[in-house]
């Protein structure tokens, strides 16, 4: 029996404005996140002392904060970690008592607290210095990543489709930091690492469609660009969205299977991956329209005196 294959005919830059008002809404909402909350940066960042506690049985979070207020810890940052029964205790850096003691005095204050004897199962230190050089090289290597990005799609296709997925990847990564802004989540250096990953799974799927569409505007003879575009678009759907699920399923595993300590990065690139492939198919190509890209674009320029070198 034979089975054809049903190709897909949607007319994708029929609502590039649409899409131009949504991603613009989405930028704005996060850059204004971004700009008045700011980001709830790890001890990675920001150093200070990470102390993880064993309970035996579950625990009041509003007790440990007001014990640890009580006894001179102020500010510190409770949360549970993995289940109702594990405390994670993030502080500030302090000048005014040894990091040896540091740790011994909060179980001791969360022991009396508790009336019980608590595991002290992790200490973490992290000094300001380093905690800045960290936002700095971070910064840095999104700065790099971007650039070479930018050269490297110039070199490949044209510079119209160079800033048309620079652009995508702009975007994808403001939206992406800015979901944990508007939210509040903690950005550490998991979620950073997931951001510059971000970048290659966005670009990968940026080149295949950039791919065919310059196949399609040197072998499709009839169409305009905007028809050429959005056959390029339903001729790669089905290897997007293939992609894109079987990405999703192994994230998927990693943010419930994974622990606390990865669930930053699986959260970051799950939306990384919705948000990429949206941009795959919207920003980019919408643009390289916007820029004019055309056939004339793609057209091999003969060489000089090639059509007189004719053998007599």
């Amino acid at each position: 029996m034979r089975i054809l294959k049903q190709r897909t005919n949607i007319r994708f830059m029929a609502h590039r404005r649409l899409a131009l008002i949504f991603s613009g809404a989405l930028l704005l909402l996060s850059l204004g996140s971004l700009g008045f909350r700011g980001l709830e940066l790890g001890i990675d960042f920001t150093g200070g002392t990470l102390i993880e506690v064993g309970y035996p049985e579950a625990v009041d979070l509003g007790r440990v904060r007001a014990a640890l207020e009580e006894d001179g810890f102020h500010g510190a940052l409770v949360q549970n970690f993995g289940t109702s029964r594990d405390v994670l205790v993030r502080l500030a850096p302090r000048e005014d008592i040894e990091k040896a003691e540091l740790s011994t005095k909060l179980l001791k204050t969360l022991n009396r607290a508790s009336n019980t004897q608590l595991e002290l199962r992790r200490v973490e230190f992290v000094g300001p210095q380093i905690g800045e050089e960290l936002t700095e090289q971070g910064g840095l290597a999104m700065i790099i990543a971007l650039g070479a990005i930018l050269v490297y799609v110039s070199l490949r296709f044209q510079w119209k489709y160079a800033l048309g997925s620079v652009g995508a990847l702009f975007h994808d990564v403001i939206i992406t930091i800015g979901f944990f802004s508007v939210l509040g989540l903690e950005f550490d250096l998991t979620v950073l690492a997931a951001a510059l990953a971000v970048i290659g799974y966005s670009l990968n799927d940026t080149i295949v469609v950039f791919d065919r569409i310059r196949e399609n505007f040197r072998k499709m003879r009839r169409g305009s660009p905007v028809e050429i575009v959005d056959a390029s678009l339903n001729e790669t759907l089905a290897r997007t969205l293939m992609t894109s699920f079987t990405t999703l399923l192994v994230l998927a595993a990693l943010f419930v299977f994974g622990g606390e300590l990865i669930h930053g990065f699986a959260t970051a690139l799950i939306v990384g991956v919705f948000v990429g492939t949206y941009s795959s198919i919207y920003v980019a190509s919408s643009t390289a329209l916007s820029l004019g890209v055309s056939k004339a674009d793609f057209l091999t320029v003969p060489k000089e005196g090639a059509e007189g070198d004719v053998p007599p």
